[in-house]
């Protein structure tokens, strides 16, 4: 049997995803954790290129690290369309995949009008225009630094 707190396999370690270990107040590293927070950042900010690339409607960077455990930023969209909220998230899934980034889970449908896609220290919203209007993720995270907005 295998010891789990020794295993050299985690899921934070999956190729291509950024680490969540490191970060300031939980080892004590500030070298790995600015290496981390860099390395999310720029994910972060790939995502936010990507969505714009397929002609995401305001596109927000949000930093919730500080305020949550469940991801460092948040990058929130929107789109017109069901057809559009498809691809925008195709988009961003397809540009990091070459780039040998995979997300760790994708929920819900173009069909719902909200999509979800966490890449561990990055989740991505992608919403119709009324439900982000309704959900108002924003204001909900009104707290978290707002690093970035395209519209």
């Amino acid at each position: 049997m295998t010891d789990p707190t020794t295993s050299s396999s985690s899921p934070d370690e999956r190729p291509g995803l950024p680490r969540r270990a490191g970060r300031p107040g939980r080892d004590g590293d500030p070298a790995a954790a600015n290496a981390t927070d860099a390395d999310a950042l720029a994910l972060a900010r790939r995502i936010v290129d990507l969505a714009a690339d397929k002609k995401a409607n305001d596109v927000v960077l949000l930093e919730i690290g500080g305020l949550t455990a469940m991801a460092d930023y948040f990058v929130i969209c929107s789109a017109p369309s069901e057809r559009q909220l498809g691809a925008i998230a195709d988009g961003v899934v397809e540009g990091l995949r070459e780039e040998d980034v995979r997300p760790i889970g994708r929920e819900g449908t173009a069909g719902a009008h909200w999509l979800l896609i966490d890449y561990g220290s990055v989740i991505l919203h992608v919403m119709g225009a009324p439900e982000r209007d309704f959900y108002q993720l924003e204001r909900l995270w009104a707290d978290a630094p707002l690093l970035l907005r395209v519209q």
